[in-house]
């Protein structure tokens, strides 16, 4: 494992030891690549397994936020979270603004920009919009990680955050 993967592999464990938090997305409780093995130390009971429908597991994230759950939802790439930008845009970065400060989700995202090396999975898998999501956001934080040693301070800083946060994995 790399220390890349070793890196994410130690904060996922940290938040899954956390009462309330739920594991949401595609391969989280089946193995299908590098997300379900990132997930080692997170038990089966916290994960729940999503179909290929990005904005319906933004929606979802919302919804468990607002019931006291701190969903971690995860995206394989970041390309997949433009499927999720009516939730993403529309409601989780303006319902604190909205409701004048009265809903307050908070969602852990997890996202990556996808490798071009040793295998380009090509355009569709391979983009970077962590300038264009600082741009449409307003409450929602995003962050970028390039090095394996910033993975951990970015996650504990979305723990301590009040609102939201998308953690963007741009390692290589």
């Amino acid at each position: 494992m790399s220390e890349a993967d070793e890196a994410i592999t130690k904060a996922m464990t940290m938040l899954g030891q956390l009462p309330n938090t739920i594991f949401i997305g595609q391969n989280v409780a089946y193995d299908g690549n590098v997300v379900y093995k990132h997930l080692a130390g997170v038990p089966m009971e916290k994960r729940l397994e999503l179909p290929v429908a990005e904005e319906m597991q933004m929606g979802m994230s919302i919804g468990l936020a607002l019931q006291g759950y701190l969903p971690i939802s995860i995206y394989p790439r970041i390309d997949f979270m433009l499927l999720a930008m009516n939730q993403l845009v529309g409601h989780l970065d303006k319902l604190p603004i909205l409701s004048d400060g009265g809903y307050k989700p908070k969602v852990i995202i997890r996202t990556r920009v996808g490798s071009k090396t040793p295998l380009n999975a090509g355009p569709q898998h391979t983009q970077d919009y962590t300038e264009a999501f600082r741009l449409m956001l307003t409450t929602v934080i995003v962050t970028k990680v390039t090095k394996p040693e910033e993975v951990m301070p970015a996650y504990e800083d979305a723990l301590k955050r009040e609102l939201s946060t998308i953690v963007i994995e741009a390692l290589a």
